[in-house]
């Protein structure tokens, strides 16, 4: 299986929505047009992760603020259930982490999420707060994580 890494694509939206339900079902997964409005923005940035046609993940991250030094926020990470632990969502974060490279990131995670926690600390991200009933469908909390600026993501 080839995958090919690239931009998001306003097209792709749905498709991103369908996985968001997927993935984050109780959890206010996002809509289509929330998705066509983080791609119209000009301080965020998707990258695509495809198989063929097939569109099989997506990560966004934001720059935050107007003046250097930048911070950013990774908002969304998701990879079709069926290509799960195949290093999909770890090239995504590498491909994100790019843009932000020598910044500072934040991120919010759930906290039973194990496996995207230990992603996220693979990549230097630390445990800097709990969000209480972050997730407002389900209740659920999240840690806020942080990366200190580094040069390389990984």
């Amino acid at each position: 299986m080839t995958v090919v890494y690239g931009k998001l694509k306003p097209s792709d939206a749905a498709r991103c929505a369908e996985l968001e339900s997927l993935l984050f079902e109780g959890d206010d997964p996002w809509p289509e047009r929330a998705f066509l409005a983080e791609l119209k923005a000009k301080h965020i940035h998707y990258v695509a992760a495809r198989t063929d046609s097939e569109l099989v993940g997506y990560a966004g991250i934001a720059r935050l603020g107007r003046a250097r030094p930048y911070e950013y926020e990774i908002h969304t990470i998701g990879v079709d259930p069926a290509y799960q632990g195949q290093g999909i969502g770890r090239r995504l974060v590498t491909e994100i982490l790019e843009l932000a490279s020598g910044s500072v990131v934040f991120l919010e995670v759930r906290t039973d999420n194990v496996p995207a926690i230990s992603l996220y600390e693979s990549f230097g991200f630390v445990n800097v707060g709990l969000r209480r009933r972050y997730y407002r469908a389900s209740g659920a909390d999240a840690y806020t994580m942080k990366r200190l600026p580094q040069e390389s993501p990984s």
